[in-house]
């Protein structure tokens, strides 16, 4: 493996970190990480898989918000909340280190719907069907990180 080879690596590598523990665009690492490497290689190989890859981003990108966004929005869930949720999440995660943004989050998603709903049962169970939706945005961004990963692990061993 080449130079750039280890770095992609290391990038994707970051990026699946960056798509568990959101703080980084993690899949969007892995896509410019791909893009890296099939520019550095200059064959048809390193581009099919870039185009496979920008194909494989873009399908993620629609099923993240077909999907987990109906559901949202069929609960009575607005995206507002969740960016409230995030922006409770950053001083959290300053004040508690590790667990921070995971108490963060979902207290800032209460607190919203609490506010909104008026009730605690409605607002917690507001708070689970956006925390299901995050969760199932995180399984499907990780599954496209992994095949993309794999489609660019196979072309180093098949095509390179």
């Amino acid at each position: 493996m080449s130079v750039v080879e280890w770095i992609v690596a290391a990038v994707m590598l970051v990026g699946l970190l960056g798509i568990v523990i959101p703080v980084l665009p993690g899949l969007l690492l892995i896509v410019v990480g791909v893009a890296v490497w099939a520019t550095e290689l200059q064959t048809s190989a390193g581009w099919w898989v870039l185009g496979l890859t920008i194909a494989l981003y873009a399908a993620c990108l629609v099923l993240e918000f077909l999907i987990p966004g109906k559901r949202m929005k069929a609960a009575g869930v607005k995206t507002s909340t969740l960016l409230i949720g995030v922006l409770v999440a950053i001083p959290c995660a300053i004040v508690i280190p590790v667990l921070g943004a995971f108490i963060g989050f979902p207290l800032g998603i209460f607190l919203v719907e609490l506010s909104r709903r008026g009730g605690r049962d409605q607002a917690w169970a507001a708070t689970k069907h956006a925390l299901k939706a995050v969760g199932l945005n995180i399984l499907i961004e990780f599954l496209t990180a992994v095949v993309i990963i794999g489609l660019w692990v196979a072309a180093l061993i098949f095509w390179t």
